[in-house]
């Protein structure tokens, strides 16, 4: 741990300890575990695979997204809370490779899961628009774009730290804004591509931003799991204090908020509307034992998380807070169960073992990179101007 003179804070100047990079193992364990079982699944009954393995998909890319996001709004504010999770949301945003690779099986499976990708299903606009073609095309657009802005906001950020002195904090606030408004445009056209179209006749005009909220509200919940290991450790256990946990716990009500008022602005429009082609994505939900699990949603992905984390004491405990988190990641799964396997079955709830497993295997494998680019970054951004103010932030009350 380096030397600090008086009335500042020691910082370690090195990467993740051990104990936390030693997790590595242990997740590509089980990730390869789970994704042979699921390869066993594929050759079983290869539709169900690929349509378990888009659940997966789609949560771990809310994960990578959602911390690139938070990346974002932190250097937009400049806010404190931003700091002490920069270099573990860093860390994923850099898996952004890893994401693009596992797209691939949704890409030379599309015919399996989206019914519009048979030849004359579609006419006019929407064949314009939903083609196989297109689709590739904008897929590619996506993960270009995305790459590039990850990319950018990491090398821009690591220049801190090669450079002691050297502050790039105003070139990295100018970059942010617009790379948060291109992020929330190419995510809503992701989510009408890879969700909203598996109902191709059906449309809502706030999914986009429903979708990047549940995103961000995924990604928070996923760092302060982290956070919370990392605390435990000698080298960050003096350093995060229960302020900073409070900050955190602040910013996820703040996200569970934002993703109720989205889901519930969303059901409200299409109920009053009441349209042929927008109220039958509720009905077969809503009038099947589907229902349970909306209800589901609503109790614990809103009401319960909501009511904790108003509760300060809770914000203030890491292990409180962590548990919310693990729960509410835990919805964000659910959540994308209601949103596609509905899809696939009409008549009522139906789930495969398949739809648990493939997440278990996309997540072990990106946990296990994610550990690895933990390890090549110092646990705080030792070259930001701010870091001292976010450190003794914790020190008040």
């Amino acid at each position: 741990m380096s030397g600090g003179t008086k009335g500042t804070v020691a910082i370690p100047s090195y990467a993740a300890p051990a104990e936390i990079v030693g997790l590595r193992k242990p997740a590509f364990i089980v990730g390869g575990i789970a994704l042979i079982l699921c390869a066993i699944g594929w050759v079983v009954n290869p539709t169900q695979f690929l349509q378990s393995y888009l659940i997966g998909f789609l949560l771990w890319c809310g994960v990578v997204l959602g911390s690139m996001a938070l990346v974002m709004l932190q250097f937009l504010t400049g806010g404190a809370w931003g700091i002490m999770i920069r270099r573990p949301l860093e860390a994923a945003t850099r898996t952004m490779p890893l994401l693009a690779l596992f797209f691939l099986p949704i890409l030379f499976g599309m015919r399996r899961l989206y019914a519009w990708s048979a030849p004359g299903r579609l006419t006019g606009h929407q064949a314009q628009y939903l083609n196989v073609n297109f689709f590739i095309i904008r897929a590619i657009i996506y993960f270009i774009v995305w790459g590039f802005l990850a990319f950018i906001l990491d090398r821009w950020s690591l220049e801190q730290d090669r450079n002691p002195g050297y502050s790039n904090t105003r070139r990295l606030q100018l970059l942010a804004g617009p790379a948060i408004i291109i992020y929330g445009f190419t995510m809503t056209f992701a989510s009408i591509d890879w969700v909203m179209s598996l109902a191709p006749g059906w449309y809502s005009s706030i999914f986009g931003m429903l979708i990047v909220g549940g995103q961000g509200l995924g990604a928070l919940a996923f760092i302060i799991i982290i956070m919370l290991l990392l605390a435990h450790h000698e080298l960050m256990a003096d350093l995060l204090q229960p302020r900073h946990f409070h900050d955190l716990g602040k910013l996820l009500l703040a996200f569970v908020m934002v993703w109720a008022y989205f889901a519930f602005s969303q059901l409200l429009i299409i109920w009053a509307g009441n349209l042929t082609t927008e109220i039958p994505w509720y009905l077969h939900r809503l009038n099947t034992s589907w229902r349970m699990v909306g209800l589901f949603i609503v109790v614990f992905h809103f009401a319960v998380p909501f009511m904790l984390l108003l509760s300060r004491d809770l914000k203030r405990n890491a292990g409180g807070l962590a548990a919310v988190a693990i729960g509410l990641f835990a919805m964000r799964w659910v959540d994308l169960v209601w949103m596609t396997v509905p899809e696939f079955h009409h008549g009522g709830f139906q789930i495969s073992w398949m739809d648990v497993m493939a997440p278990i295997a996309l997540g072990g494998i990106w946990l296990g990179v994610y550990f690895t680019e933990l390890k090549r970054r110092p646990l705080l951004p030792i070259g930001e101007s701010n870091l001292q103010n976010a450190l003794q932030h914790g020190d008040d009350e």
